[in-house]
């Protein structure tokens, strides 16, 4: 009796071809868009291989799949001109950020249009007494803070890249201060999106909370831009803290950090932020970033506040430190040590690539409840060892999540193939953990196979309202349902 991974391969080979063949066929219409396109946009519009590849997906091990064609938009009613155009032609459109998302989601399948947001990064009004910012897709989150730097307010949320606003929100991004502040859903109050074809429609508004019908704005939030290309944000800002402080610890195991990662957040102890490297990472960011942390599991936290909350967060903090570790938790609110070690836990993930220099990393994460979150990553340090990967581990742990970066030679196929299975064997642990295949990656190509699993019949919901917002799946197509 075949098993479900062949009939999985079978189908997987049959639709491939099958897509391949409409591809070939639908290469007129494609070629028919670009032709109007150019015609609009002139230079704007770019068939280059150069400038294709890097519209194609490259940060990580999926292959690069270039669009036939690339216009740099910067305007909404632009925007709205390609999708018309794309919607006639039947041709596919890729909206495209800064290209730094993990799953290839800017990869183009198919073909068709990449739609280049990069220039369309204003910042359109600032409202300091209501904590909120409107921007363009295109800024990114270091250029926002950067010019918000003079108000006093901040937006929170780092994915460690500097990724593009808009496609942070397409991607329902998180990262670091997720533990505080929240993730791109709890931080975007409303939207201007672009349908497929090109109807332009506001979601949300400027209120804390509405009870106006559906909540539109949180369906296009992590959409992968298979719903409508996102033109406006509309964004809750934060206060920048009086204090800020940072420390660290070592800890003799893995669970007795995952343990005190635990009891902290179940004590409602207010940490901004709460990463842990595990002793491979640890080694990696030694060598990376010229650090001399002792090569255990660490945790490195942050506290934001007033100076007497800070200093008793701390303190509570270290308490519980003493309870799983011999080793004493160090802080300071010196700018300088603490923007020391932030920049190399944002750097962590080329310091695992300098494990094994000229290697391809296969960055993958879970996320899981928090009460089993020493549990998963035991089993997946175990996991690791018995099958001789190379796989640093690092995680935002005040949520549950965590980030594993198994890396291969280019040429080695048998370590490759390895990956893969412990890949599976690692979604699969964390969904039956109760968890998640992705915490903040999202779906894109890379997770498409177990979307189903996690999901079961909420995804056919899905596809229905794939097909509502767009009959002839021109947006993004060959992300979330393969």
């Amino acid at each position: 009796i075949l098993d479900e991974n062949f009939w999985g391969w079978l189908l997987y080979h049959l639709a491939k071809h099958f897509f391949r063949a409409i591809t070939l066929f639908e290469q007129q219409n494609i070629n028919q868009a670009i032709s109007t396109l150019k015609q609009i946009f002139g230079d704007r519009l770019s068939t280059s291989s150069s400038v294709r590849e890097q519209h194609g997906h490259t940060t990580t091990w999926i292959a690069n799949q270039p669009p036939d064609a690339v216009v740099f938009a910067k305007t909404t009613d632009e925007v709205s001109s390609i999708l018309k155009i794309c919607h006639d032609c039947g041709c596919p459109a890729i909206a495209f950020g800064t290209g730094s998302s993990l799953e290839g989601h800017v990869n183009a399948p198919f073909g068709g249009i990449s739609i280049d947001m990069s220039h369309f990064d204003s910042v359109l009004a600032v409202h300091q007494d209501d904590l909120d910012v409107i921007v363009q897709p295109g800024i990114t989150r270091e250029g926002l803070n950067q010019y918000l730097r003079d108000s006093g307010l901040f937006f929170p949320i780092d994915p460690g890249a500097n990724a593009s606003i808009g496609g942070m929100a397409a991607t329902r991004a998180s990262g670091t201060n997720a533990v505080r502040y929240g993730t791109m859903k709890d931080n975007v109050l409303g939207l201007e999106v672009v349908l497929a074809n090109g109807r332009v429609i506001k979601t949300g508004g400027r209120s804390r909370k509405s009870a106006a019908g559906y909540d539109l704005t949180r369906l296009f939030i992590g959409s992968e831009g298979t719903l409508g290309i996102i033109t406006e944000l509309t964004l809750r800002l934060h206060g920048i803290p009086e204090i800020i402080a940072g420390g660290i610890c070592s800890f003799p195991t893995i669970r007795d950090a995952c343990d005190a990662v635990i009891k902290t957040i179940q004590l409602g102890i207010p940490v901004a932020r709460i990463e842990m490297l595990d002793p491979l990472q640890v080694r990696a960011c030694n060598a990376y970033s010229k650090l001399d942390l002792p090569e255990e599991p660490l945790l490195l936290v942050e506290f934001h506040g007033s100076p007497n909350a800070v200093h008793n967060d701390a303190a509570r903090f270290a308490e519980i430190c003493a309870d799983y570790s011999q080793r004493s938790f160090s802080w300071s609110s010196d700018a300088n040590k603490r923007q020391k070690l932030w920049k190399a836990r944002h750097d962590a993930l080329w310091a695992g690539y300098a494990l094994l220099p000229g290697g391809i990393g296969f960055a993958t994460d879970v996320c899981v409840p928090i009460s089993r979150l020493a549990e998963c990553v035991e089993d997946t340090i175990t996991d690791i060892a018995a099958h001789d990967l190379t796989a640093p581990i690092l995680g935002h742990v005040g949520d549950g999540n965590f980030h594993v970066l198994p890396l291969a030679m280019p040429d080695d196929t048998e370590m490759q193939a390895k990956i893969g299975a412990f890949s599976n064997r690692l979604t699969k642990r964390a969904i039956a953990l109760g968890g998640t295949c992705t915490g903040e990656h999202g779906i894109g190509q890379g997770k498409t196979a177990y979307l189903r699993a996690e999901m079961g019949g909420s995804v056919d919901v899905m596809a229905d309202i794939k097909s509502t917002f767009d009959p002839k799946h021109i947006l993004n197509p060959g992300k979330l349902f393969g």
